[in-house]
């Protein structure tokens, strides 16, 4: 079977360390599109070696970003599959199997030499002329027996690959870079197994991803150093080397990598602040990948149809959360109702909602939704937009500079605006629905000789606390008679003494 033929099979392999950093999401999704458009397999790893680090906690952590994401993968936690188990502690054993036959093909030998000593080789290489070259192999030649005998005497040690002596340069095609080459002189006698036993990190990828059948490993490029010495791994145990597409840096608006100082940097941080997963999914993806180098909006059955690496740009990719924002909003003006009443849930109950007012306004979500779908950015301005909604009736808070600029301005005459205005919303006969009320209220500016702003603007303050607002009338049908009136009263007691 060629290559061409192979199934897609890619992994994403995160370390759970932490919360799940936008770069790692960015790479997740692109493993996660690539597996999708070629009807191959999405794997999900957790490389949970650092014992301090790797928790529980952490992996349910990374997990849930990946629900949130909508990142779905074919084997892995939760899922199983034919190539698990899918954390690196529990396949001590496989990289176990993979030293010995090591062991017995002659790849790799014990090193005895301590930190200590290396630590001076190193020091004393460093202030020679011809600076570090890494490790001199002091070990690679021992005598077998002499190894057996230290090992079985307890004596410390780690395992270390053996580079041919004839290995010329490693060689590889990249899907992003293009032809690498790295000379295989400069690659010392790397270890694989720590004196604890435990495997290093090239290691235990290494015999992860060919023991997992991956096909194409979709990384970061700083991973591209390690590309090489895995490369020699891969050959020493025998086993065909994937293809590699390592992605360009995520920069700052600064040009800067992208960290802490540049804002929020996970996942669950643009969750929390009110951006929708279908948008951090389309923005990331088009951070190193386009997919013609105009469409910016592209949903998920788009993407999954369409990714391919070869659209992946070398050029470091630049973080523009204003973009972000934007295309936010064209999702939350996509979204429709339902969906914008279930996602906007938790900042509509910030906002003062209760269970209790949901049962009361079925119809809220269509009656809001258009008036807030052109307004907002986030879902976390809906608390602000929406607020006046839940006051009650006298319980309101007024924005000090609305009340100078419209309320108490010389000329405003904005006490006879509330009285007459007051009299049309008390009116019962006066149906409430928000083009009558408005037409009405519209109708005192030939009564009071106004324009629009100085009749509209007062109650738009003394009911929703300040100059801006969803628009005034359609907020009406969404509020009750009786608090609409009694905040109008409160106004006109509070800040005219009437």
């Amino acid at each position: 079977m060629t290559d061409s033929e192979k199934k897609v099979r890619v992994r994403f392999a995160p370390s759970p360390t932490g919360r799940l950093h936008i770069g790692g999401a960015r790479t997740a999704i692109f493993n996660w599109a690539y597996a999708r458009a070629k009807g191959g397999d999405f794997i999900l790893r957790i490389e949970d070696t650092d014992p301090e680090r790797s928790t529980e906690e952490n992996v349910q952590v990374i997990l849930n970003a990946m629900k949130w994401l909508g990142l779905d993968w074919d084997e892995g936690p939760e899922v199983g599959g034919p190539f698990g188990p899918y954390r690196q502690m529990q396949r001590t054993d496989t990289y176990a199997a993979a030293l010995e036959q090591l062991k017995a093909s002659g790849g790799a030998y014990p090193c005895f030499c301590t930190k200590e000593q290396l630590d001076e080789k190193r020091a004393a290489a460093e202030a020679s002329e011809g600076g570090y070259a890494g490790y001199d192999r002091t070990c690679r030649d021992l005598d077998p027996a002499e190894a057996a005998q230290r090992i079985e005497a307890g004596e410390p040690h780690v395992w270390r690959l053996r580079v041919p002596d004839d290995r010329g340069p490693i060689e590889f095609d990249d899907a992003v870079y293009g032809r690498m080459s790295f000379p295989a002189d400069v690659m010392d006698d790397m270890i694989l197994v720590r004196s604890d036993g435990s495997p290093t990190y090239n290691f235990a990828v290494v015999c992860d991803d060919a023991n997992m059948a991956i096909t194409h490993v979709i990384r970061g490029d700083d991973h591209l150093s390690n590309t090489p010495r895995q490369i020699l791994i891969y050959e020493a145990l025998g086993r065909p080397v994937p293809t590699f597409a390592h992605l360009s840096m995520i920069l700052g608006a600064d040009g800067k990598k992208l960290s802490k100082r540049h804002g929020a940097t996970s996942v669950e941080e643009y969750r929390d602040r009110g951006y929708l997963s279908d948008a951090v999914v389309n923005f990331l993806a088009l951070l190193g990948w386009s997919l013609d180098g105009e469409t910016t909006i592209i949903d998920r059955e788009k993407l999954c149809a369409s990714f391919d690496l070869d659209r992946i740009t070398k050029k470091d990719a630049v973080f523009d959360e204003t973009k972000l924002d934007w295309m936010n909003g064209v999702y939350i003006r996509e979204m429709g109702p339902k969906a914008f009443e279930a996602a906007a849930k938790p900042w509509i109950e910030q906002a003062g909602a209760t269970e209790a007012w949901f049962s009361a306004h079925p119809d809220w979500a269509s009656k809001a939704y258009p008036l807030l779908a052109e307004r907002l950015t986030r879902l976390d301005e809906v608390p602000e937009k929406l607020a006046f909604l839940f006051w009650g009736g006298d319980v309101f808070q007024l924005d000090e500079k609305s009340v100078s600029k419209v309320l108490t301005k010389d000329g405003a005459r904005a006490d006879e605006v509330l009285a007459a205005a007051r009299a049309i919303i008390a009116d019962e006969e006066n149906a409430w629905e928000c083009e009558s009320l408005q037409e009405k209220v519209r109708g005192l500016c030939d009564t009071l000789e106004l324009k629009p702003k100085m009749v509209f603007q007062p109650v738009r303050v003394a009911v929703c606390g300040n100059m801006v607002s969803p628009p005034l009338f359609e907020s009406f049908e969404l509020m009750e008679r009786a608090d609409v009136v009694a905040r109008i009263d409160s106004v006109l007691a509070g800040v005219f003494g009437k």
